[in-house]
């Protein structure tokens, strides 16, 4: 399995981070780690996150941060869809 971020899960991923950092880099710099380390372990176990809220989706929460990964398996890859923040409002269907 390999894993792909798509581009707008990069562009969340990217503002969560820099909106971090402006308070508080190293929590930006754990953060971002956190996000890496966890995705990482879905090259062996795909299945780990919970159904997703769509179809044909996944969602991982990223322990020890508020965000959730928003991910689907297709054609032997793990395609990052987005990285959103547990307390925002999450995009309509």
């Amino acid at each position: 399995m390999k894993i792909v971020w798509l581009l707008r899960a990069m562009r969340d991923r990217d503002a969560q981070i820099d909106f971090i950092a402006q308070d508080n880099p190293l929590a930006a710099v754990n953060a971002g780690d956190a996000i890496t380390a966890q995705i990482g372990m879905l090259v062996d176990q795909p299945e780990i996150g919970r159904p997703g809220r769509r179809a044909g989706t996944r969602e991982l929460v990223i322990s020890r941060t508020p965000f959730v990964a928003v991910y689907r398996v297709t054609g032997g890859r793990i395609e990052v869809l987005r990285l959103l923040h547990g307390s925002q409002q999450w995009p309509s269907a």
